[in-house]
């Protein structure tokens, strides 16, 4: 029995995976869930020996502080750090300062971001083995899920942020009118074919990202000024490279439940994070490679008491979505009874992720 992925790792393995080569190649979470498999099913016992199995290794990975399943390796090269090469190697890209405001537009308790990560196809035929049924899945979120999502959108005028791997739009184009047409949603980017970060050099992420950047600038009429890694696989050259091109935020990053601001070896950038969470990502629970599936109503609850406790604490509320997999009819509707909630609290602030990093960089004095 599969394991459910947990994270990304450094090297843009999910917790719990093999190291790529083989039958085993390495595949980071969000990426390539398939359906529960047909035939014969492991029986309650199996099932709960595979899931023990899992936590263990989910929990000595863990333990490791999150490092991929590739250096877990006889050495532990962790171990013969020393404490300025362990600071070194913590510190190249880190939280600083806080960047959550005394207070929202218009007295608003929180602001609420929701965005949707419109990776559809791009993962399969990056990995050069385009199966036509995993491509059919992503092909319904252009085809189905995403005009479902913006239409859910748009009748309750709330504004949305769409992070978009490039080759995304090449293979549905029509894309961009179904997003522009009312004219409050932000485009950012997400990767030229949904690349994992960590497994390029510098110059070859630097060209995708711009590659992609000038691409959906083409596409949409407007250069994008927020940048998410696929994946969240963020390499040490990333952060260097988006604050080259230009780009105001980044939304790939878990160091806190706030805006804050990013370190590279310690010295402040200017470069704000919008941060994300896996507690708040459909991918890994909705749309998992494993065969077991979170019902749409229990990941309702989860996002109700996030929200519940960002109103609590006056901070904000970030969701990351994917139309290929919100878009389906059961679980469009958990949506947009989350909204629901939202708006029947009152006193919040619904913006696009651009809106918020303006806003908070602005009362920052950034």
């Amino acid at each position: 029995m599969p394991c459910l992925p947990v994270t990304r790792s450094s090297a843009g393995l999910a917790l719990g995976e093999p190291a790529a080569g083989g039958a085993g190649a390495a595949r980071a979470v969000g990426e390539g869930h398939s359906a529960p498999q047909s035939g014969r099913q492991p029986n309650a016992v199996s099932r709960t020996k595979a899931r023990s199995r899992c936590l263990v290794g989910i929990v000595v990975l863990g333990l490791a502080g999150g490092t991929s399943v590739r250096a877990q390796d006889p050495a532990q090269y962790g171990l013969h750090l020393s404490e300025d090469e362990l600071r070194s190697v913590a510190g190249r890209v880190r939280a600083g300062r806080s960047l959550q405001p005394d207070s929202w537009p218009d007295g608003a308790r929180v602001a609420v971001m929701l965005s949707f990560d419109v990776d559809n196809d791009t993962i399969s035929i990056r990995r050069g083995d385009p199966s036509i049924g995993a491509m059919s899945q992503g092909e319904y979120g252009a085809r189905v899920g995403l005009r479902r999502v913006v239409d859910l959108m748009d009748r309750h005028e709330i504004p949305a942020s769409f992070f978009i791997p490039a080759v995304s739009l090449i293979l549905a184009p029509d894309m961009v009118d179904v997003i522009q047409a009312s004219g409050r949603h932000e485009f950012g980017v997400h990767g030229w074919i949904h690349e994992l970060n960590t497994a390029l050099d510098a110059e070859t992420e630097r060209e995708l990202v711009s590659r992609a950047l000038d691409y959906l600038e083409q596409a949409t009429g407007t250069r994008p000024v927020g940048y998410r890694a696929p994946s969240w696989n963020f390499s040490p050259n990333t952060l260097s490279i988006i604050r080259g091109l230009g780009f105001l935020y980044d939304s790939s990053l878990m160091s806190d439940d706030r805006p804050y601001e990013l370190l590279a070896d310690g010295e402040p950038t200017g470069m704000v994070e919008l941060p994300v969470e896996w507690i708040l990502d459909d991918a890994p629970l909705m749309n998992p490679r494993g065969s077991t599936y979170t019902p749409p109503r229990e990941l309702l609850q989860v996002y109700l008491d996030e929200f519940d406790k960002a109103y609590e604490e006056g901070t904000m509320f970030l969701l990351t979505t994917h139309p290929h997999i919100i878009g389906h009819r059961s679980r469009i509707i958990i949506l947009e009874e989350l909204i629901a909630h939202i708006q029947a609290t009152g006193d919040v602030w619904f913006a696009t992720h651009q809106q918020v990093a303006e806003y908070v960089k602005a009362r920052a004095g950034m």
